[in-house]
């Protein structure tokens, strides 16, 4: 993922934050084998210390390919929006002529990934997961011998992403002026499309810690 300075976070609170502010879905990319294309998996997270944990269905194709190569990434992608080119076009520039652009937020995590397969670790597994999701505890206990957990468990597998790296992205236009961003944000704000709320709450946070941008 490239990032240009403007873009990078601003440290690394910004992205642990955005991250445990609810964005828990994301994209395993993995290797493909010498001339196939990588293998994809949308699913959702948990972060645990320095690792993500992760359950998917035993049959899905994703394992054969960590087992020969668990060097995996993890991207999570939120708060975007297509900003249109007369929302750009600069001072005395035809709208017409402006430049559209897209605005988002991205982590992607460098990971080497440990399969989980013993019946216990993935029942534990499991149940930080739903600690997560189901904080509320409603739902049934999660135990090897228990009734409906215990029975799944040999059709899944668990993954314990262990990161290597992380590479934060907030695209909003932080190197324009302070004028230019406050604007488009009101618009994104009026025109309330899809994620348009959010990602103009994001530019608006990144306007006021940055402010003028200075390289």
């Amino acid at each position: 993922m490239f990032i240009q300075p403007w873009d990078a976070a601003l440290d690394e609170a910004e992205w642990q934050t955005w991250i445990a502010d609810g964005h828990d879905f994301g994209l395993l990319s993995v290797n493909g084998r010498l001339g196939q294309a990588p293998t994809t998996v949308p699913t959702h997270f948990v972060p645990d210390g320095n690792e993500l944990l992760i359950h998917l269905a035993r049959p899905n194709p994703v394992w054969e390919v960590i087992e020969h190569d668990p060097n995996v990434t993890f991207t999570v992608i939120g708060d975007y929006a297509f900003v249109p080119g007369p929302w750009r076009a600069k001072p005395g520039t035809p709208p017409a002529e402006g430049v559209p652009t897209s605005y988002y937020a991205a982590v992607q995590f460098v990971c080497r990934a440990h399969i989980v397969d013993e019946p216990e670790a993935k029942a534990e597994l499991l149940r930080r997961q739903m600690a997560h999701f189901q904080p509320d505890g409603d739902h049934a206990p999660i135990g090897i011998d228990q009734a409906p957990y215990g029975r799944m468990l040999p059709g899944i597998r668990g993954l314990r992403l262990a990161v290597t790296e992380v590479r934060a992205k907030f695209k909003y236009d932080d190197h324009k002026p302070v004028e230019h961003r406050a604007t488009v944000a009101d618009r994104l704000t009026d025109r309330k499309q899809a994620l348009d709320e959010p990602t103009a709450r994001q530019q608006r946070r990144r306007l006021d810690r940055v402010g003028p941008w200075n390289p």
